[in-house]
């Protein structure tokens, strides 16, 4: 097996938490710990030798040179420079493959030398910026599989990173990848501008490889991600009982994009599980409350579609029982990784590392390698059981109900606790979606589309408008606040007197 030695320059104080990382991450990954060593200055043993003398013989001796640039410059020689400036001059010099990380968007609080080794650096190659090491490390990875695949010493990478083929810009949505740039932007300080071009958008995410689209584009930002990808899709189903029995109340496949997948699962979910709205004892808002914390529920349902494996013709199953949530995905833990590591403190070790990237800049995953544990405290706080794990056919995620939990949330001074799979229905047409819609405007008063969505927990506006709004507005329960003007920007949603003689009689009676 060929080994490359990789040279992560040494000289700034301020870079040494994130050589560190990039060693412990190259060393735990199953696939770049195959094929690289790291050498890092600080691992010498103490030696009769000048230290400059020694890093310029290892820049000499590598294979690869990784810069890491910050704001120090560091300590200059005799001619002025710094180690950092010397290594990357050498390994110039040598022909060596350069990778050049810049820290920081603002090169105003550069010290002005380093400023100028940067300005140098991206006269002469690509560079990348990030902001955190949760952005450096899946953009090292990216490269390294990059420069692997280039020497033909792999030739299967992950299949995020893989072509796609006869896909082209045209398959993709413009509007999309502008409206996740602005998220991005938002959320974790993204440095490209919101009117950046597309293509100049997926060239800085690596999402192009040899000029082709790559899987993840497709994924990401795709207009019909399923026609070139199968089985890239979701399907969610509801049972009322423990188990897998026919007839299924409920099911339906979800299609789109992987931000549309985690939002359409997430709110199926939410529209099927309890959920108690309280009264305005306490504050001008009335307290609304799920059965199950939606972070965990979001936290399941975005893990299985990022961290699948897509080369299965499986696809992402959300199965909701009488006493639990099961998220279910064709995929299994990476090597480095068991059930028992999973629920510790652990490394984040993507399958799909270019997918996992955008959803993170998305905030769609919080912070790399902690979704797991951040599940677990969520559910002891809202007194459910931990959630459990398991490798069958695939990765399974089972979140256990208690029904009740989410009455005692508000208080137990709610208006009324819902339970979607007990409460007598008035009339066919109030499904458990209207229900909780009609209880909402009744505690809250006149809502927006927007505000409902933020209070049920809702990310999909489309699926909000379809499965809530618009069939409570066909039946009369809910009415237009400017009737006049439907597409108004202003434009709210209030309980009818119909909605309210229903809301009245779906009423449970609260013990003492």
């Amino acid at each position: 097996m060929i080994r490359l030695k990789v040279f992560v320059s040494s000289a700034q104080k301020e870079m040494a938490g994130e050589r560190q990382a990039i060693r412990a991450y190259l060393r735990d990954d199953p696939l770049l710990r195959r094929f690289f060593d790291v050498f890092l200055f600080e691992d010498l043993p103490a030696a009769d030798r000048r230290a400059d003398a020694v890093y310029l013989k290892e820049v000499g001796v590598c294979d690869i040179y990784l810069a890491l640039l910050g704001n120090e410059y560091g300590s200059l020689d005799k001619d002025g420079r710094s180690p950092t400036h010397r290594e990357f001059c050498e390994a110039t010099l040598l022909g060596k493959h350069r990778l050049v990380f810049v820290k920081g968007t603002d090169d105003s609080l550069k010290d002005p030398r380093m400023q100028a080794l940067v300005t140098e650096a991206g006269a002469q190659l690509i560079r990348r910026r990030f902001r955190s090491l949760e952005e450096l490390l899946p953009a090292v990875y990216a490269s390294l599989v990059d420069l692997l695949a280039a020497k033909e010493l792999l030739r299967f990478g992950p299949f995020d990173a893989a072509p796609c083929l006869d896909a082209t810009m045209d398959d993709l949505s413009s509007e999309n990848i502008q409206l996740f740039l602005g998220i991005a932007r938002r959320a974790r300080g993204f440095p490209l501008s919101e009117d950046t071009p597309p293509a100049q958008v997926l060239e800085h995410l690596n999402l192009f490889k040899d000029s082709a689209l790559t899987n993840a584009a497709v994924l990401l930002f795709g207009k019909e991600p399923q026609r070139f990808l199968i089985s890239s899709e979701v399907k969610c189903a509801h049972f009322h009982g423990t188990r897998v029995q026919k007839p299924i109340p409920f099911y339906r496949i979800y299609r789109g994009s992987a931000f549309d997948l985690v939002d359409q699962a997430v709110d199926f979910v939410l529209s099927k599980i309890n959920l108690a709205v309280g009264t305005r004892e306490w504050s001008t808002q009335a307290p609304v409350a799920y059965e199950m914390p939606p972070e965990v529920v979001r936290e399941a349902i975005v893990n299985a579609v990022a961290h699948r494996d897509y080369t299965s013709n499986g696809s992402v199953q959300v199965m909701l029982f009488s006493d639990r949530l099961e998220v279910w995905n064709p995929g299994t833990l990476p090597p480095s990784l068991t059930l028992e590591k999973l629920r510790k403190p652990h490394g984040s070790v993507p399958g799909n590392p270019l997918l996992a990237e955008s959803l993170y800049l998305a905030k769609y995953i919080e912070r790399m390698g902690t979704g797991v544990g951040d599940m677990i405290e969520r559910c002891k706080n809202y007194g459910l059981p931990e959630p459990e794990f398991a490798l069958t056919d695939g990765f399974v995620t089972t979140i256990r109900r208690r029904p009740e939990l989410a009455f005692q949330a508000v208080g137990g001074t709610g208006t009324a606790q819902v339970t979607p799979q007990v409460t007598p229905q008035v009339t066919p047409q109030v499904n458990p979606p209207i229900e909780v819609l009609l209880r909402l405007l009744d505690s809250c008063g006149d809502l927006s589309n927007a505000e409902i969505r933020k209070r049920l927990g809702l990310k999909d506006r489309k699926h909000m408008q379809e499965r809530y709004i618009d069939p409570a507005l066909e039946a009369g329960f809910v009415e237009l606040t400017i009737p006049e003007k439907p597409r108004s920007r202003l434009q709210k949603y209030r309980i009818s007197i119909k909605g309210k003689t229903i809301i009245s009689e779906l009423k449970p009676k609260v013990s003492e």
